[in-house]
């Protein structure tokens, strides 16, 4: 198999506290005034061509925030692979572990976005998928010395769990982000998740329970609990977000201050990885103050167009956070 791996000693390599297991998506953009129907044509008002894909979106975000982070991917051998790394590097995230493959295309995301913020998107996995077992090996010391690891379902869902367990059997603190659900998820997940985030169309398939409420996002979690899982957060979108852990079963709402959504695209990803942020840094903190601010970040991201490019640098949020 062709590919190629920066070169870099061991020594130069930086030791990350986020490290995110997962996918590298170029956006293809439609801003459209609704989003069409089925074998139906419209026409849109603008598009553009941006960075996107959850696990390469969870690792821009926390880095932005100020952790030191990298990122285990694997894009094409094309213009979207090369601009991809470049886009790692001016957002200061480590490429040691990005590796370039002609086997397959970078991952593209197609995206529509209406009036209203909301979105219908279609991936093509392509390079992720070709993430393998030798690619953690080549990151297992960094995984190790790491203070949060984060997985997603965009990549092979066995190499997410084999990431997951590497960290878990180091005591690094784990984030799995089930995205995009499966119903049948390996069970192993829910027991190696410290965090078991997921939002509600996402808690739905996997508990075939319905989410349409706080109170139903909490009985949702309660089931994502039996199955082992020892914090669960499902986020609500405008909403806010519903916790509960094994140690305080009952669920509680965190509400979300209310603002006018320009793009939802990625506003889930912007919480992981503020989440990761805080979980990195701020250990002191329990865990409905973190989600609570990374709550407000989440909301931040939906004030602007685009995925990365919607996403806050540390500076341009109230400093009382930090």
């Amino acid at each position: 198999m062709s590919q190629s791996w920066p070169s870099v000693s061991r020594a130069e390599m930086v030791t990350p506290q986020v490290i995110v297991v997962g996918s590298c998506m170029t956006d293809l953009v439609s801003v459209t005034p609704r989003l069409p129907k089925a074998g139906e044509t419209i026409h849109g008002s603008k598009f553009f061509i941006g960075f996107g894909g959850k696990g390469a979106n969870q690792c821009i975000q926390a880095a932005r925030l100020g952790v030191k982070t990298s990122m285990v991917c694997k894009v094409g051998k094309d213009s979207f692979g090369n601009d991809y790394i470049a886009n790692f590097t001016k957002n200061h995230v480590s490429t040691d572990f990005v590796g370039q493959t002609a086997e397959a295309a970078t991952g593209a995301a197609s995206i529509i976005v209406n009036a209203e913020g909301q979105n219908a998107i279609v991936i093509v996995a392509g390079a992720n998928l070709l993430l393998d077992s030798e690619d953690l090996k080549r990151a297992s010391t960094a995984i190790s010395r790491a203070n949060v690891l984060v997985c997603q379902l965009e990549i092979r869902p066995e190499i997410s769990l084999e990431a997951l367990k590497m960290a878990r059997s180091s005591g690094v603190k784990t984030i799995f982000n089930p995205a995009p659900a499966v119903a049948q998820l390996d069970p192993e997940f829910f027991t190696h998740s410290d965090i078991f985030c997921c939002n509600e169309s996402e808690a739905e398939i996997l508990t075939a329970a319905p989410v349409n409420s706080p109170q139903e996002a909490g009985t949702a979690g309660a089931l994502l609990l039996e199955k082992g899982c020892k914090v669960v957060i499902i986020t609500l979108g405008g909403e806010g977000c519903v916790i509960l852990s094994q140690e305080d079963p009952t669920p509680k709402h965190i509400s979300t201050n209310k603002v006018k959504a320009v793009d939802s695209t990625g506003a889930g990803d912007s919480f992981v990885g503020a989440l990761a942020y805080y979980m990195a840094l701020y250990p002191h903190l329990c865990m409905e103050d973190m989600v609570k601010r990374s709550n407000y970040i989440a909301s931040v991201s939906v004030q602007t167009a685009g995925t990365q490019t919607s996403y806050p640098h540390r500076a341009e949020l109230p400093q009382g956070m930090f």
